[in-house]
């Protein structure tokens, strides 16, 4: 039988926090005193550090393994302390954040001055989000300032979207897990930078380009590739989010050709993630994990890591996966999946 996507429900890890006050105040002494802290985002899991203390800061880095010029996103309660870390907003960056806030969506803005450079990578902007996960609020709420937190694993892997996923990856580096469950987006934030006043998608997310040309009352033509070149964001890079099996896309009419020439010329087990049942036409084979992927985009985002991290223990040499539709709601896992499959 194909296994499918994994359910997620509410649950806790035995080593971790869970949402209770008591464990809410020891994040925040942790944070106050320099300490790392992953907590559950609508996203993904953030590794939280103070994001005004440089050695924090720091250890952040060094625990992910993060390269000291790429960015890190500031994190906060509202978008009322948005006027402390930015010192120039656009119109079209507050509209967004009256739209979108608290929610998946990230804004880069002109750094003020309380912003060190080791959350900027030394540019002179910052990414300001404000999370929706309720658990993240309660953190960002009771510490009061910013906190920076990339995703909560190492450098260039497999987004955590669990607790679990976080204790397998940071193990004791981290020094305390908040647990709320499984985030229901799945996919990290869109990242919307501004050229003169107007909107520019760095990176996709949940949020697409659509809902904010929406909001805007406009059409965004702006090209993320012609910025990102000038403005370095999270999660752009070539290779990213990526498993340690080697992972291929495959458009859908390769893909069952391709798991046949697979079976055929090496005994080596395969993973295939496909957006549909095993077809009749390929029988039962001990070397071949079937995955059945949600043919919703927001279902697919929802389990995409636990799934690639599920194939990812199993042996594979490696990871076929079916294409997505060439659509805007499909931008983010599109960017995401194409990021895991890049070899240089």
């Amino acid at each position: 039988m194909p296994m499918h996507l994994p359910q997620f429900e509410t649950g806790h890890c035995p080593e971790s926090g869970s949402a209770s006050e008591a464990a809410i105040t020891d994040a925040v002494t942790i944070l106050r005193r320099g300490g790392l802290v992953a907590f559950p985002t609508e996203t993904v899991y953030g590794l939280g550090a103070d994001a005004e203390n440089p050695e924090a800061l720091k250890r952040l880095y060094a625990v992910k393994g993060r390269p000291g010029y790429h960015p890190v996103i500031v994190h906060l309660a509202s978008a009322e302390q948005l006027q402390d870390w930015a010192r120039e907003i656009p119109e079209a960056a507050w509209q967004l954040a009256k739209a979108f806030w608290p929610g998946p969506l990230t804004l880069i803005l002109p750094r003020s001055s309380r912003v060190p450079d080791a959350v900027t990578g030394g540019q002179d902007t910052v990414g300001l989000r404000v999370p929706a996960h309720p658990l993240a609020q309660k953190l960002l709420q009771a510490f009061g300032g910013g906190i920076a937190a990339p995703s909560a694993n190492r450098f260039g892997k497999l987004s955590p979207t669990t607790a679990p996923h976080v204790r397998d990856d940071l193990g004791t580096d981290v020094d305390l897990i908040l647990d709320g469950g499984s985030c229901p987006v799945g996919v990290e934030s869109t990242i919307v930078a501004f050229r003169d006043g107007q909107p520019v998608i760095l990176r996709p997310g949940m949020i697409t380009e659509s809902q904010i040309a929406a909001v805007l009352g406009q059409s965004n033509q702006n090209s993320a590739e012609a910025d990102t070149a000038v403005i370095r964001a999270p999660g752009t890079l070539a290779s990213h989010y990526a498993p340690g099996t080697p992972l291929i896309l495959l458009p859908p009419q390769d893909l069952i050709p391709v798991i046949q020439q697979k079976l055929a010329e090496s005994p080596a087990p395969i993973g295939v993630l496909a957006r549909r049942e095993r077809p009749a036409l390929l029988p039962e084979a001990p070397k071949m994990v079937w995955m059945v992927a949600d043919t919703a985009p927001e279902g697919y985002a929802r389990a995409l890591y636990a799934s690639l991290r599920a194939l990812d223990t199993k042996g594979l040499s490696v990871i076929l996966v079916e294409a997505l539709p060439d659509s805007g709601e499909w931008a983010a896992v599109r960017d995401r999946l194409k990021r895991a499959a890049y070899r240089a």
